[in-house]
């Protein structure tokens, strides 16, 4: 399977989400759609990207804006995270991986020697027709959700 890619349109998809309902990309037509890919609920960089997407959350919907964050975790795990932190958007559940492979997010990692496959902490923003505008690949957590709310301004 192909990436998505830049400049194209993203196939839709629809997954669980942590709130009980089943939510397609193409529930969101008529605004800019933030999706960020995170390996696991719970951990240290994850919660910090969350936290920091959830801080900056009323900036992103003025700029006509929804964030999402997808990662493997099943929704009790997800639903574990939001009351933890407070999480204001949709977390969607892809224990299958499907759109995480999508993405191109889904790959094989190395950590401690050990090899496994895992998502590849990834960030893009999809337009109000459902192209492909932006992705922030390989991301490091520290001033991204910065960079994405400066690079969703200036456009």
């Amino acid at each position: 399977m192909t990436a998505v890619q830049v400049q194209q349109a993203v196939p839709d998809f629809t997954l669980p989400a942590a709130n009980g309902a089943e939510v397609s990309l193409s529930d969101f037509r008529g605004k800019r759609v933030l999706i960020y890919f995170y390996p696991k609920d719970m951990t240290p960089g994850c919660t910090k990207e969350s936290c920091e997407f959830r801080d900056f959350n009323g900036q992103f919907g003025q700029l006509n804006t929804e964030v999402i964050g997808i990662s493997p975790d099943d929704l009790a795990s997800h639903n574990q995270f939001i009351n933890e932190y407070q999480l204001p958007f949709l977390l969607l559940s892809d224990v299958d991986h499907q759109v995480c492979e999508q993405f191109g997010v889904w790959k094989l990692r190395e950590r401690d020697g050990k090899q496994f496959y895992g998502v590849e902490r990834s960030t893009f923003l999809i337009d109000e027709q459902g192209v492909l505008i932006k992705e922030w690949r390989v991301v490091q957590v520290d001033g991204h959700v910065a960079e994405v709310l400066e690079a969703i301004k200036s456009l």
